[in-house]
This record gives structure tokens, sequence and C-alpha cells, in this order.
């Protein structure tokens, strides 16, 4: 044949699929499908049975093939074929493989001449066979039989559709001699889903059948009823030599014969026949297969550089060699180490953009999660006040206290302090977990070695979980500190002094001098003013009993903003003044002042209304003093717990970091490797698993195979050729099946 036949191409097919098949993998080529199409009795089931070169297909009269029959054809070195519904089972005798074709169509579709889309699979293994797949489909009708439906034509159509309109599917339109070429169904059919004539072979069956006098001399050289690929003229079996069972090596013999000595075909015999349809199929095939080489052997070839490293690593390796086994403990410790000081210290290279490392969760915890947990334990502020309530009324007992108790404050300090505990706790437990966590994902590069994996896995965690009981000891002496001693006296804390700065009293008289500005200080029992900022000459000491907060409109004639202090039971504040009106440069001071005066226990008016009636029915004190108290060492409460919690976020990481994850780090590095030595037999640790054993071989294997397929593919790409596609000719007598629908 030509093209150097398939006796040369199926080798070079068959040595590529044997290197892959040792390794459990497919050769994928993406062989095209070829689908023959045509009506009834055209044919097309003997120009399927030449490719196999055996007699298996039901032959009959009417609708014959009445399920589409997927036949892939399987180099091998016996010859068997095999059915997708009978698993296991190998037919050797064709003839039972046609009565299961005709077992199965019948099962589906019923004895009486009905239609199944749902195809037969059949595989055909031979030695004479390249890897194709055929598909036999049923012949195209016109009228319906027995019990098939009145849409039978449409049915067929439909399910001829479903092989043809695939890019990768070769079409042969097979049309008997003695029917009119022009209003073939499997042209027309060919000719809607591939108007270019790129995919179409015409064949022309049952020559020797024409009426004496005729012939299809112009047809077949393409001159009369043109096809871009033409037409391709064979004689198959009569139904008398099949039932003599005429072999079919016979049969193309005696088909060659007619060829040559047809005086109307002797001219074109050598592109007549069966044998020349499968150079032409060849041909096709030899084609794809070198369009699809490139991008194959691009494939191949990146598979073969990412296994190039490992398999010279595995290439002499000797699994008992005892020093090679010491080596590799060193080496994997090490690996260990590092990969652990990768992930939590943050690592430029190998950069993991799927998740977040063991380090960055952890700093996560630290800075997001602990502060959350802080927060969310803040109390709720109606109980926080009655507790302050209970408290101050507790400690003054069964006497009425002039001034706020500190000892009050310092018992719901402490109270609140205590609470911070838990959150502390629950932070060391998230940071463990990450680190075991990290320790698992390092020990994954152990996976090859189970014992060592196992081993290290083990050291590592009863090591933390050690460290985590000293951790927690330390976390909760931090709050034992907090708690031992209340540091009022920090810069930060607001303590009894709530606010300084610069007033003018505004209702002083012009006989005394008129308005005049002084240094002010409120605390939280009294509002003082000073001749200046050095506190050395007061001038006034004011309590803050009985006193509320309201507006002044400002004076036309004035720029200062200002607010007045008056007494709730309508008493002098200041002298002979029932108010003390105080100004400031700007609104903002105002509301500035106001604020620090609300911290003390001084209201302003309305709010002291609302105020009254909220604590009436939540059954608190109506004490405007007890009030002020409670308000007093409620904002006493919160600026020494922002001091304390602010400590404890500082802290927190620094103790966690220094008693745990440096600790694991310094451990892993110093120690791992001498608990390792002391755990048991080395050798029996870096005894490899079954699995990583099959991983050498099959890497191995595939890298053999790689490196053989390459080989092959350079034989395949210089010992074919390829055959030009034919010049665009004018079919547009083909009318589209879809356009005369």
């Amino acid at each position: 044949m030509g093209n150097r036949g398939m006796e040369d191409l199926i080798p070079l097919v068959n040595k590529l699929q044997d290197a892959f098949s040792s390794i459990g993998q497919a050769c994928n080529l993406d062989l095209p499908q070829i689908a023959v199409v045509g009506g009834q009795s055209a044919g097309k089931s003997s120009v399927l049975e030449n490719f196999v070169g055996r007699d298996f297909l039901p032959r009959g009269s009417g609708i014959v093939t009445r399920r589409p029959l997927v036949l892939q054809l399987i180099s091998a070195t016996a010859e068997w074929a095999e059915f997708l519904h009978c698993k296991g089972k190998k037919f050797t005798d064709f003839d039972e493989v046609r009565q299961e074709i005709e077992g199965e169509t019948d099962r589906v579709t019923g004895a009486n001449k009905g239609i199944s889309p749902v195809p037969i699979n059949l595989r055909v293994y031979s030695p004479h066979v390249l890897n194709l797949t055929l598909i036999d489909l049923p012949g195209i009708t016109k009228v319906p039989v027995g019990d098939q439906p009145a849409d039978i034509e449409q049915q067929i159509r439909d399910m001829i559709m479903q092989f043809i309109t695939r890019e990768s599917c070769l079409i042969l339109a097979v049309t008997p001699a003695n029917c009119d070429l022009a209003n073939s169904d499997a042209l027309k059919l060919a000719k809607d889903v591939d108007p270019q004539g790129l995919r179409t072979i015409g064949v022309i069956t049952k020559l020797d059948l024409m009426d004496e006098g005729t012939d299809a001399r112009e047809i077949l050289e393409n001159k009369l009823l043109p096809l871009r690929r033409g037409y391709i003229g064979v004689v198959n079996r009569s139904q008398k030599d099949i039932d003599g069972k005429k072999d079919i090596k016979a049969a193309m013999e005696a088909e060659r014969k007619f060829f040559l000595s047809h005086s109307s075909y002797r001219h074109m015999a050598e592109k007549m026949g069966t044998p020349r349809l499968q150079r032409v199929l060849n041909e096709q095939l030899t084609n794809h297969i070198r369009d699809t080489l490139p991008a194959f052997r691009s494939k191949l070839q990146s598979q073969l550089l990412a296994l190039d490293k490992e398999a010279e690593e595995y290439r002499g390796y000797r699994p008992d060699d005892p020093s090679r086994k010491t080596k590799q403990l060193l080496q994997m410790v090490q690996q260990f180490s590092v990969d652990f000081e990768k992930r939590i210290e943050g690592s430029g290279d190998q950069v993991d953009t799927v998740e977040l490392s063991g380090g960055a969760k952890i700093n996560r915890i630290f800075h997001e999660r602990f502060p959350f947990e802080l927060v969310k334990m803040e109390c709720d502020e109606k109980e926080m006040r009655r507790e302050i309530s209970y408290a101050i009324k507790n400690i003054h007992g069964i006497r009425t206290g002039l001034f706020t108790p500190d000892m009050a404050f310092e018992a719901i300090v402490k109270k609140q302090v205590v609470k911070l505990k838990g959150p502390c706790v629950k932070c060391v437990d998230m940071v463990i977990q990450e680190l075991i966590n990290t320790v698992r994902q390092c020990s994954n590069k152990l996976e090859s070695f189970p014992m060592l994996r196992e081993e290290t896995e083990r050291i590592v965690t009863c090591h933390i979980r050690d460290r985590e009981s000293r951790a927690k000891d330390q976390v909760l002496l931090l709050i034992d500190i907090q708690l031992s001693y209340i540091n009022t006296n920090h810069e930060d804390f607001i303590g009894f002094v709530i606010r300084k700065g610069w007033l003018t009293i505004n209702n002083i008289s012009i006989m005394k001098g008129g308005a005049k500005e002084y240094w002010f200080v409120l605390t939280a029992e009294s509002f003082s003013w000073f001749k200046d900022d050095e506190e050395k000459e007061k001038k006034y000491m004011l309590p803050l009993d009985n006193l509320k907060v309201r507006d002044v409109e400002k004076s036309f004639m004035s720029s200062k903003h200002i607010f007045c202090i008056f007494n709730t039971e309508s008493r002098n504040v200041y002298k002979d003044n029932r108010t003390l009106e105080l100004a400031c440069d700007s609104q903002e001071d105002v509301e500035s002042w106001k604020s620090s005066l609300l911290r003390a226990g001084v209201y302003p008016e309305k709010v002291f209304v609302e105020s009254e009636t909220t604590t009436a029915t939540e059954n608190f004190s109506m004490d405007p003093q007890l009030e002020r108290k409670v308000e007093t060492i409620r904002n006493l409460v919160d600026s020494y717990m922002a001091i304390v919690n602010k400590c404890i976020r500082d802290l927190m990481p620094k103790a966690i970091m220094h008693l745990m994850i440096n600790n694991v780090k310094d451990f892993i590095n110093a120690e791992l490797l001498a608990q390792l030595y002391s755990a048991g037999d080395q050798n029996a640790l870096m005894d490899e698993s079954q699995e990583q054993a099959q991983r050498r071989d099959e890497v191995l294997r595939t890298h053999q195979a790689l490196k053989e397929a390459l080989v092959i593919i350079g034989d395949i790409s210089t010992s074919t050729i390829t055959v030009p596609m034919p010049p665009p000719v004018d079919s547009s007598w083909v009318e589209g099946a879809g356009g005369r629908r």
C-alpha cells in the first residue's frame, strides 16, 4: 500500500501504544472515527467487514442495522472480540459475535424492526488492524415497517447526525451504483455537516450489479457529480457469496479481477477497490497523526523534563544501604527544620498563594482573633452600673460616705481583670493548634518513610504539649501580676483628676473686676480653680454634689461661647451667684468640657431628668450623689481597663513567642535528631513505604517509556509523508438534506 502502507504505520503506532501500556497510560493520539453512512442494503456492513477481514455483522433484507455499532479495532498479538455489555467474556468465534449483536439489538429494540440510538460497543483485537473506531449506522429509510414509528426517517437522520457532526469523524458516504447518485441521502447528509468536503469520501458499491451497457465511469473519474475527495468503487460479496462462505480474501481478489477486466474501469483499476479505500483512509489517518505529533511530542518532553531529576535520584538507589539511610535521615530532619522555620517566619521563595501559612495564621491570632476575644468580653453596661452601685453601698455599710471609695473601684477593676484569663488561655490554645498543624504539613514530605513521619510528629507534638502547660501558667501569671497592684499613678490613667485647663468666669461683676480667666481642675469630687497653672494659689473649690450643666446663649457683644453650672436645690453655687458661667473660645471647647463634667457625674439638665426616670425603672437609687459616684467609678474602670488591655495585647504575643514558638524551633534544630536516635532502630525508621517503592519503580518505568515514545515519534515523522488535500470542486449539485426538507 502507498504512504509506506498500514503495514509500516501499524508497528510504529503499536510500539507507541506498548510503550504507554507498560506504564498504564493511554496513548492519546485522538485518531478519527470513521462513520459509514448510506441507505438500506447499500453495502455499508460489507465495507466495514473488509477492514476487519472477518464476517461478523448481521445480514438480511430491509433494515438490519437497527442500533449504532461502535466498533473499536485494537492492535494485538491474538485475535478475539469483546462487548462492553459482556465484560470479561472473549469471543474467538466471529459467528458468535454476529449472534450476540443480533440478540443485543432485539433486547433493546424488539424483534419487529424497531430502532434505538443506544449504541452497541464492540472491540475487536487483531494483529491485522490499526487502532481505529468505526461506526456502523442504521440505513436511511423512507417507509416505516413493522412496529417502526411513523417518523423513522427523522429518527435515523438524527441518530446519524450525532456522530457525523464531530470534526474528527471521517464520513464514508456509501451509495450503490444502481441508484441515482444525485439523490443520494448519504451525500446530502454529509454535505450538511461537511460543506467543504474536507472529510467526506464517496464510496460506490455494487458496480457489478449495474444494468448491462451502463457504467459509473464518469462518476468514479470525479467528472460527473464531483466530490473534493472523489469516489472509490468497491465490489463486495453478493448474498450468494456470503451464503456460500466465500472468504473475504478471495472476494478481494475477485474484486481486483473485476476492475482489471472491465473495459470501463480497467484504466483506473489501481484507484478502485477495498485496498484503495484502505489506503485513502490510511493517508487520512497518517495526516492526522502527523498533525497531532508536534503537540504530543511537546507534552511528552514536558513530562520527561519533570521526571528527569527524580529519575536521576532513583537510578542508583539502594534501599537497604545503611550509610544511605543515615545520610537520608540527617537530610530529612534538616529539611523538616528548614520547612518549619519557613512556614513560621515566612519566606520569599516558594510562596504559597492558595492558603495562609502557619506563621501568617498565628499573626492573625495575635492581632485579630485575640483582640476580638478581648472586645467580645465587654460586660453588660446595666449590670456593670448595678455592680458598682452595690459595691459603693456595701463599702459604706451603715454609714453615709461623703467621698467616692477607692475600694469600690479596685473591686470592680479586679473582677474585670480576672475575666481576661479566658481569652488569654484561648489564644494559647489557638496558637498550639496552628503549631501542630504546621508540624503535620511539614511532615508530609516524610510520607515516603511512614515510621520516620509518625515518630517525628509524635516527638514534636509531645514537646509542644509539654510547653503548653508552661505557657498557660506564664500567661495566667501575667494576669495575676495585673491583679496584685492597681497602679492608679499610670500616666494614661485619668485618675480622680479628670481634666485641667483655662476657663473664663463670665458672671463676675464689673465692680469686682469683671470676667477673668482662671486655671480649672476637675476631679471626681470637686471643681476647683487657681490663679495660674502652677496650682499654688487656689481661688475656690466647688463640690460636685447636686450640680448640673446647661447652655447659655452667646452674648451679642462677646466672642466667647458660654455654659453654666447650677445647683439642683436652688442654692448659690459660687458666693452670691446662683450659677457659675464659664466661657471658652470655641463651641468645641464647650462640648469637650461638658463631656468631662459628664464623666465626673455632672449631667446636662435634660439628660439628668431622663437619667432619673431610667434609674427609677431599674430600681437604682435616685440619690444624685450616688449616681455621680457610679458614673465616676465607671469612667475610671474604663480608663484603667484600657491600660490593662493594651498591656496584655502587647505582652501575650511576646510571651507565647518566647515560651512556645521560639522554643519549639530551637527544639527541632537541636534536639529532634537526638530524640529520633534514642527512640529506636534508625534503620527501621528509614524503611521506605510500599507506596514509595512503587512510586520509584513507576518513575523509572515512566521515564524510560517517555524516552522510547519520543524515539518512536521521530520514526513516525521521518517514515511517513503528508498527502496534500485535493483542491476544492463544485459540489453544488448535492442539495443539502436540510434544504430539501
